[in-house]
């Protein structure tokens, strides 16, 4: 097992350097760049002489190298920590992502509390109870689930709240009033109170796919032979359910749950504009807009580097709960 742990370490590093090739040229892709975009803005608005001293920030910045020069510059610096600084929001863009982390892994943490809590008892209970009246409704609501975009559930959230409870004053995670205020009690609840929405919103489409995997493995494991066999052994149901094929049916979600670290810098960025919250996503967005290289390529960067991470954590999950798994 360490030996191939070992290797895949190894095998991160190659991966990784590949994904930095194609993050860099992809994001440099479109014409133009941020001092460009600047550029154009202040030539529109009448700025002349703003926008001659804005083009030597291309010089200054290294924009006029070649692609090449400048990804070796961009991603020898990432490697030892500095993301670099960006144009866009003035300001490191490694205290820009620092500032938007702790709200962006509180939703998603959260969120993934909220998909777990909901969907295992609602999988094992449909698995168990097929094709009954409780499997039918659970089933119709798991599609509808997957079926309406995250962005359109929060939509329609913020109007219900919106028109029966204005005085909440849903949207963002504070209360307009507790905006820039220092952390108090009254600001806790107000966070607390407007974390409901993201939460549902976020974890909704997440349990419904969960619910769907986890009893369709559930319901093939309970045809096995071997709980049967445990069944005619006079096993209790209970334990037998929860100690074998339950145990099984979670592989799905167990190869899966490694990809919880890239939503803790990533976030839900459409959902995240749509309900105005302080997260990583709608400065991704932003910086993409405006082709800010320095913060689109970390973002990209730290998602793809965090993925890997979760992936090779997963498939050493699958191991210790599924002992038939073996890695060589």
């Amino acid at each position: 097992m360490l030996s191939y742990i070992a290797r895949r370490i190894v095998i991160m590093i190659p991966t990784l350097f590949l994904i930095s090739i194609v993050c860099f040229f992809v994001i440099e892709l479109p014409p133009g760049d941020i001092v460009s975009n600047r550029v154009q803005e202040l030539l529109l608005r009448g700025g002349g002489d703003s926008a001659a001293q804005l083009e030597n920030l291309r010089e200054r910045y290294g924009l006029n190298d070649p692609q090449i020069v400048r990804y070796f510059r961009w991603i020898g610096r990432f490697l030892i920590g500095n993301m670099g600084y960006s144009l866009h929001f003035n300001t490191q863009v490694a205290d820009l992502i620092l500032e938007r982390f702790a709200m962006t892994t509180l939703v998603a943490g959260l969120s993934l509390v909220f998909t777990w809590v909901v969907a295992f008892p609602i999988a094992i209970y449909s698995a168990t109870n097929q094709y009954s009246i409780g499997d039918f409704f659970w089933t119709t609501v798991g599609f509808i689930g997957l079926a309406i975009p995250n962005f359109m559930f929060a939509l329609i959230l913020l109007v219900v709240f919106f028109r029966f409870f204005p005085d909440l004053g849903i949207g963002g995670l504070y209360a307009p009033r507790f905006v820039g205020q220092p952390f108090s009690v009254a600001k806790l609840l107000s966070l607390m109170a407007h974390l409901v929405i993201p939460v549902v919103v976020v974890g909704t489409a997440a349990t419904c796919g969960l619910i769907r995997t986890v009893r369709a493995n559930l319901l093939d494991e309970l045809s096995k032979a071997y709980v049967i066999t445990a069944r005619a052994k006079g096993v209790a149901e209970g334990r037998l359910l929860i100690k074998y094929p339950v145990r099984i049916a979670l592989n799905p979600f167990f190869s899966t749950v490694g990809w919880v670290l890239p939503s803790l810098i990533s976030g839900a960025v459409i959902t995240a504009v749509v309900l105005g919250l302080p997260t990583s996503g709608p400065v991704f967005l932003q910086a993409l807009r405006a082709q800010d290289m320095q913060v689109a390529g970390a973002f990209v960067m730290l998602t793809a580097t965090l993925t890997v991470i979760g992936t090779l954590l997963s498939d050493i999950l699958l191991v210790i709960v599924d002992p038939r798994i073996r890695y060589e």
